[in-house]
């Protein structure tokens, strides 16, 4: 019995490693000034893959990272970073995750993430745009025309 389990055992760890192996890792600065201008994540929008991780570096102290409320796929959840430290963000569920710095929220200090191809909660992002202070919800319209 054991012999026949072997093969299928061994084929669902080969499957397992080769998923792992395939995920990417994609840096993210916290920054005071950067490419955007003040209070900027670096890059704003990161294209991933479902399993993908993205690392938040805060390069200038004072920064933090977490997602927003009614700006994830469904099935995700909203999930913060510590002040001041990095924060490693691992994404499953394919769509839009909106992310914000909360201390700099209300100066414009946001970022998107699309994972796969999907933009299956698009509208429901655009819907919380409304709630969003005026410099967010700017640098988030533009940050939505990079999308594919």
């Amino acid at each position: 019995m054991l012999r026949k389990l072997l093969p299928i055992v061994c084929a669902g760890a080969a499957l397992l490693a080769a998923g792992q192996a395939a995920a990417a890792e994609h840096t993210v600065q916290m920054l005071n000034r950067g490419p955007g201008g003040a209070m900027v994540f670096s890059p704003a929008v990161v294209q991933a893959r479902p399993g993908d991780t993205i690392r938040f570096v805060p390069t200038d102290p004072g920064h933090n990272a977490e997602t927003i409320a009614g700006m994830i796929p469904a099935g995700a959840t909203v999930q913060r970073g510590p002040m001041g430290r990095e924060f490693v963000l691992r994404v499953t569920q394919p769509g839009v995750y909106g992310v914000k710095c909360a201390p700099h929220y209300t100066m414009g200090m946001v970022g998107l993430i699309q994972v796969g191809d999907s933009g299956s909660n698009l509208e429901a992002v655009r819907t919380a745009l409304g709630r969003t202070p005026p410099l967010a919800r700017r640098r988030f319209t533009e940050m939505l025309t990079r999308l594919r």
